[in-house]
């Protein structure tokens, strides 16, 4: 599901941060000095960006060269000369490893190159500074602080979207698959967790990371609003024969499915369908697991509830039916209702005729039964 939401808070970020704090006192008597203050009073970026460059070629290691680098990848940033800006951004950063505006503008750059292993590295130090700043003003004091406060409740959500939009991009299962668990590792409740759990769970798998999808799936599945994480985990458990989890998991999609609203900017159409397909994959797990416990009411029930979701998946649809049948058959026969085995009869009937690993046992059942019941 390729949509890419942002929260209201993150519009008023800007394209590019330019609040270059310069933390120097600059000497105008001196010839670095004049150029300093030239650089500080440009307004034309090309002109600006020829003299950051021809500071930075006379005095490398001047106590300004920070924050002349600092301008020189906010101009980097905004012509889209995305490698300068991360080369730039990188010096600059490792002069002040603290400043969120340098690095939230090397993760601009990261996204414009749709770098991969460059947004993961800026997403996280954004990420990381935004969040040590926001430690740090709990309970601003005034207006200015509280506005600031929000700024980098955005930086650090938008350090969470930037992984989630570039992995919605690319192709590459391996790099969607980095980015995926990058945002797991930075923020597993993130927004945009559940938005991009489904293909990132794919992508581990197709990258030949199968061992990996389970745990992440198990730990993603804690935030119930992670449906497709809560599908992965439930069928991780019926896999692994864990069926209690397997239920406990399924239970949760179809609850968390219940009173779900439509995603913003999805059709009712898609939405219907998208829904349909989890809540029958959610009961066909449940039904199942159930069934291997021999609960044969609360198989009946949540199988029969994934049926119409089923039936373009043959295999799926097959072990739907013979334990539909299996579990009639049995609730019928204890309480002595032959119509309760005839409908088991019935779903064996429809098992038999898909060819595949029930067919033939389903086959023998319908003759057995048939027999029993004195149907022809």
């Amino acid at each position: 599901m390729k949509n890419c939401f942002l929260v209201l808070a993150m519009l008023a970020l800007p394209a590019i941060a330019q609040e270059q704090k310069q933390r120097f006192t600059i000497n105008v008597g001196t010839p670095e000095g004049q150029l300093l203050q030239s650089i500080g009073q440009e307004s034309d970026d090309d002109k600006k960006l020829a003299l950051a460059q021809d500071f930075l070629s006379k005095y490398p290691k001047h106590e300004g060269a920070g924050w002349v680098t600092a301008q020189l990848e906010v101009i980097c940033v905004k012509q889209a000369q995305y490698d300068k800006a991360l080369e730039a951004g990188e010096k600059a950063f490792t002069n002040d490893p603290t400043d969120l505006d340098v690095a939230y503008n090397s993760l601009k750059a990261a996204e414009g190159k749709e770098d991969a292993d460059q947004t993961k590295t800026w997403s996280l130090r954004t990420s990381e500074l935004a969040r040590k700043e926001m430690a740090a003003e709990k309970a601003p004091a005034d207006d200015d602080a509280k506005q600031h406060l929000e700024y980098l409740k955005g930086v650090d959500t938008y350090a969470d979207y930037a992984l989630y939009a570039l992995a919605l991009k690319l192709k590459d299962p391996k790099q969607v698959a980095e980015l995926g668990a990058a945002l797991q590792q930075q923020n597993v409740k993130s927004q945009y967790m559940p938005q991009i759990s489904g293909i990132y769970l794919a992508a581990l798998a197709q990258s030949g990371q199968a061992g990996k999808v389970c745990p992440a799936a198990e730990k993603l599945a804690a935030n119930a609003k992670d449906v497709d994480a809560g599908v992965a985990a439930a069928n991780c458990g019926l896999q692994e024969k864990h069926y209690d989890r397997a239920v406990l998991h399924a239970t949760q999609v179809i609850e968390a499915l219940g009173p779900r609203p439509k995603p913003e900017g999805m059709s009712d159409a898609d939405w219907a369908s998208r829904k349909a397909t989890l809540l029958s994959r959610a009961n066909w797990i449940a039904g199942i697991a159930y069934a291997a416990q021999s609960k044969l009411g609360p198989a009946d029930k949540a199988l029969r509830a994934s049926l119409p979701g089923v039936k373009g998946e043959p295999q799926m649809a097959a072990a739907a039916l013979f334990q539909l049948g299996l579990a009639n058959y049995q609730l019928g026969k204890a309480i002595g209702d032959k119509a309760k085995m005839k409908e088991g009869l019935q779903f064996f009937q429809q098992c038999a005729d898909i060819p595949g690993t029930y067919q033939d046992q389903a086959s023998k059942n319908v003759r057995t039964i048939k027999t029993e019941l004195g149907v022809k």
